[in-house]
């Protein structure tokens, strides 16, 4: 067995140190190593014990956690996973640390919650194992093309992601244009943070980004994003097709699930539509995928380099449902490409 992962806690709530060290210790392949309250004593900490990970609290005195984030992310590169509180103001915290470097984000918990910190040491020992990306400042968005360069086909694209896809579907999605194809995400999150990124993406972007509201008519130049919560994302009714917000069970611990959207993408639209699988840990999405292969959909995966974790794209091309994998940089060309429509008509 291979060493556990070392985590250094920050926060500084002494109570709350002591919550995350207990979830963390209970699991024998996760050590914390030490605790600090604030940046000052944490960054002491990381030169002396050398961690693997550190989870971060956002909000702290003398130096935020946005703050020393970015200086981690400049003069060390580490894998951090920040803390947040469940309300909007955390999450547009939150979605600020994952673009400038963070692996990912967990929930501080609620009162009554069974599982507080819900898959923490899963996301610490996947953080230990990722790849160590260089920090780079955050490069000016480029134009998106022009809307006379693309005449969009008939085609749907269905896109899903987890770890590290807060940065993968900015880049995917600033390369879409305004008149893009009609496009469904379900990306992981904790159910307030969906609202706050679909905002931020649609200040990214050219098309309108929003979150998927029940029966929401599927348009070009919109792109529908799953809401975290109680309810996973299909899409439905092949006359008029729309989004559709459905109670259901977990689907490989995950609701909203990529799985039950990429089966229902697989049903509804068949070999028009595109599925891509993005950064995640986990398989979600991969046997969707695969359906979608099956009924003569086109799909891409990320590939290992470009990926924060290479788990749902890895499974998703193991099972053969992956007809082209690309790097980050590529898929969203790559999609705009596949969704054309042709000149001779409509794809």
């Amino acid at each position: 067995m291979s060493a556990p992962a070392k985590v250094l806690v920050v926060d500084d709530s002494a109570t709350m140190r002591g919550l995350i060290t207990a979830v963390l210790s209970a699991d024998p392949e996760v050590s914390v190593i030490g605790q600090a309250g604030d940046a000052l004593e944490a960054r002491e900490a990381i030169k002396k014990l050398n961690p693997d990970v550190v989870t971060l609290d956002i909000e702290m005195p003398n130096m935020n956690g946005l703050d020393f984030l970015e200086k981690i992310m400049r003069l060390r590169p580490m894998p951090v996973i920040m803390v947040s509180t469940l309300t909007h103001r955390g999450a547009d915290a939150s979605l600020a640390a994952l673009e400038i470097g963070a692996f990912d984000c967990v929930g501080k918990p609620l009162p009554g919650d069974a599982r507080p910190f819900g898959d923490l040491a899963e996301k610490v020992k996947a953080a230990a194992r990722s790849q160590r990306r260089q920090y780079a400042q955050s490069a000016p968005v480029a134009p998106p093309p022009a809307v006379a360069d693309f005449r969009v086909g008939r085609k749907i694209v269905a896109i899903g992601s987890s770890t590290g896809g807060v940065e993968a579907l900015i880049a995917v999605l600033q390369k879409f244009p305004a008149n893009c194809p009609p496009t469904v995400i379900t990306q992981h999150m904790p159910p307030t943070f969906t609202k706050s990124f679909a905002e931020r993406l649609n200040r990214l972007c050219a098309p309108v980004v929003q979150e998927a509201t029940d029966g929401a008519r599927l348009e070009i130049g919109k792109i529908y994003l799953a809401p975290g919560g109680e309810r996973h994302l299909q899409v439905a009714n092949v006359h008029a097709p729309c989004c559709r917000l459905i109670e259901r069970d977990p689907v490989n611990g995950h609701r909203p699930s990529v799985d039950v959207l990429f089966d229902s993408v697989a049903e509804l639209a068949g070999r028009n539509a595109v599925g891509v699988i993005l950064t995640g840990m986990g398989r979600d999405g991969a046997a969707g995928l695969l359906k979608m292969r099956h009924a003569g959909a086109r799909t891409l995966g990320q590939n290992e380099k470009t990926s924060v974790v290479y788990g749902m794209p890895r499974v998703a091309y193991e099972l053969g449902a992956v007809e082209q994998q690309l790097p980050l940089n590529a898929i969203g060309e790559e999609i705009l490409k596949m969704t054309a429509a042709r000149k001779e008509g409509t794809d």
